[in-house]
């Protein structure tokens, strides 16, 4: 038998030990041996196969934030095993009712060849309302609008003209505001006010994904005429895709100018329909009362255009436009009721709140059983305060609705932690290399209006074919907490030219971790943003903040000219340090410190709360008032382009 052949042994055989069977197969003649190894090397090498890919995705699947491994099976149509299996390969140990991150679940998804869209739980709970809805359940509901303008143009006069009119006539001595929104009422229909501090509050919210306003009144004094916080509220109400209404008021000043108005008005980019254009222009007078009643049907009008329904047989869903924590009812909400019938009893889900509506109280402060569509009310019976922007639903599943609380509350800690979701222009061009941004948009503050016009049509043709570069706002003046709030919203980058942000919007910014890249000279400007676009970003200079000080004095002193005494407001002014003098939140001059003292003493350093000489070199123009705020400039590589 050869040594190698798998026949049978004889019965108390033993096999030949290895040694046997090598010294057997050298005594092969090697002829042998040859044609034996010949066919070895002919004979097919089984092959192993390799590792095949994810199946091909053939059906699409719907999940909700924290989507449960239980619920993720059902979706995809297989057993709980499996899934748990593949999160096991993962390096996951989870169990059946485990929720599930988003991304993780989209992957596991893959896995079993289904694609996923997804939702909010909200979303998926009013899906099925939504699909079982009929057109003959739908009623037309009342328009909700926001005023907005500038400062001391008449708002407040406005809403309280409104109201004194349309409300206040059925109750003996006018009415008491309880919350921050109201009904009128013309023509037996509704319009719902939103009262609101400004179009900060109003930014606030569509940072948070709430489109509550359906159409904005822009209030423009007559005599006044378009002012800075006009502009912007014309941005922020083209930002939200919202219709605007021009209440142009004061038109009983003997100095008031409508025509000019309309003038100013249609040179950024709203034209009178008098005129030719589609924005709806009503002349008013809040003292008097004049053409209130048409204000209010131009707002009845366009509602219609929009078609605006509602279905108050679902259950409801709204927006919270306010909330407080009371002495003694604890946590209130304003909510807006968008659709659906709110009433005493329902458990509801908001943000990262869950309750039961325990009792419920209108505009007038009257306690209600139930809100239709398009009804503010203040809601009683939260554990916690929500956000204000946060959506409102009412809810059938308490236990998942729990649930879903639990996992909002996990990913807000997470995200507290992180805190770095803002879009800077490193992070615009790592996700233009991968193909994800499309657009790029910029906020503009400029220390002159010729500078702001410029840069915006500068920048704006860098757009090619795949970027486009979007100016959404521009400015004169200091960066504000409005254009943070507003780079928030809309994940814009803030560019400042020869200006500074304000102290509350640089904290701001730096909370909301948003991108703000100050210049001095327009081409490192344009540069900068082509760079980005390009995918050559260069290392950039980090500025490290040192200090700042006040100018309280100047003194004229011979052979070394103007010396300003100060006094240090924060951080420590250093002798080698850059500095940059601001007048009036202008940057008039950037140099370095020439020279330090402390009293008739040279010194290297001064603290806060201290006082001090300084003086700027090459620069004699230093005034009462003016800020000396000292930085030094630290060269820095990108990680991702290291």
């Amino acid at each position: 038998m050869h040594p190698t052949s798998r026949a049978r042994l004889e019965p108390g055989a033993e096999l030949p030990p290895p040694s046997e069977v090598n010294r057997r197969q050298q005594q092969r003649p090697r002829a042998q041996r040859e044609r034996v190894e010949e066919e070895r090397s002919l004979r097919p090498v089984p092959r192993r196969e390799a590792p095949s890919g994810p199946p091909p995705i053939t059906r699409e699947i719907t999940i909700s934030e924290g989507i449960t491994v239980k619920e993720l099976s059902e979706k995809l149509d297989t057993r709980s095993s499996l899934v748990i299996k593949r999160l096991v390969d993962r390096g996951i140990f989870a169990t059946i009712n485990q929720p599930l991150d988003s991304k993780l679940a989209q992957d596991l998804a893959r896995d079993f060849g289904a694609s996923v869209k997804q939702m909010t739980y909200e979303e998926e709970a009013m899906q099925g309302v939504e699909e079982t809805e009929i057109e003959g359940d739908l009623v037309r509901r009342a328009p909700v609008v926001t005023i907005m303008g500038h400062v001391d143009h008449g708002k407040t006069s406005l809403l309280d003209g409104i109201r004194a009119t349309n409300v206040a006539a059925r109750e003996a001595g006018g009415i008491t505001q309880h919350i921050g929104a109201y009904q009128v009422e013309k023509n037996g229909r509704k319009i719902v006010f939103i009262d609101t501090p400004g179009h900060e509050a109003f930014t606030r919210m569509r940072s948070r994904g709430a489109r509550v306003t359906d159409i904005v009144i822009l209030v423009v004094s007559a005599d006044d005429g378009v002012m800075p916080q006009t502009l912007e509220a014309i941005d922020h109400a083209k930002a939200a895709k919202v219709p605007i209404i021009v209440a142009i008021n004061k038109i009983d000043k003997p100095d008031a100018q409508p025509e000019r108005v309309k003038q100013q008005l249609a040179d950024r980019g709203l034209l009178a329909e008098d005129w030719g254009g589609d924005t709806v222009m009503v002349p008013v007078s809040a003292m008097t009362g004049q053409n209130l009643d048409l204000l209010l049907e131009m707002i009845l009008l366009v509602a219609d255009m929009q078609d605006l329904k509602a279905n108050p047989a679902r259950p409801a869903m709204g927006t919270v436009l306010e909330a407080k924590l009371d002495r003694g009812r604890g946590p209130v909400a304003t909510v807006l009721v968008r659709n659906g019938t709110l009433r005493v009893g329902d458990f509801f889900i908001c943000g990262l709140v869950f309750g039961k509506v325990r009792a419920m109280l209108n505009d007038l402060g009257e306690q209600v059983r139930e809100a239709e569509p398009a009804t503010p009310v203040e809601v009683l019976g939260l554990e916690s305060l929500p956000e204000a922007g946060d959506s409102f639903q009412v809810v059938t599943d308490t236990a998942k609705a729990k649930q879903i609380v639990l996992f909002r509350e996990a990913k807000a800690r997470e995200q507290a932690l992180a805190r770095s979701g803002r879009l800077t222009l490193e992070q615009f061009h790592k996700q233009l290399k991968e193909g994800e941004v499309k657009e790029l948009s910029i906020i503009l503050k400029t220390d002159v209006g010729g500078s702001a016009e410029v840069l915006t049509d500068t920048l704006q043709k860098l757009s090619n074919d795949k970027v486009k570069v979007r100016v959404i706002h521009s400015g004169v003046g200091a960066i504000t907490e409005s254009d943070v709030l507003l780079a928030s919203a809309s994940d814009a980058i803030v560019v400042g030219f020869n200006v500074r942000p304000e102290r509350n919007a640089a904290q701001l910014a730096e909370q909301e971790k948003i991108d703000i890249r100050l210049h001095t000279i327009i081409y490192n400007l344009v540069d900068e943003i082509k760079s980005a676009m390009s995918g050559l970003l260069a290392p950039v200079f980090k500025e490290v903040y040192r200090g700042k000080a006040e100018v309280r004095e100047t003194f004229r002193i011979s052979k070394v000219g103007n010396v300003a005494g100060c006094y240090v407001l924060d951080g420590v002014l250093t002798r080698s340090s850059d500095a940059r003098v601001i007048r009036d939140n202008i940057v008039v001059f950037t140099g370095k410190i020439g020279s330090l003292r402390r009293f008739k003493d040279d010194v290297a350093e001064v603290k806060s709360g201290m006082e001090c000489g300084i003086t700027i070199e090459n620069f004699q123009d230093i005034k009462q008032g003016d800020v000396i705020e000292a930085f030094q400039l630290e060269r820095v590589q990108s990680d991702m382009f290291a």
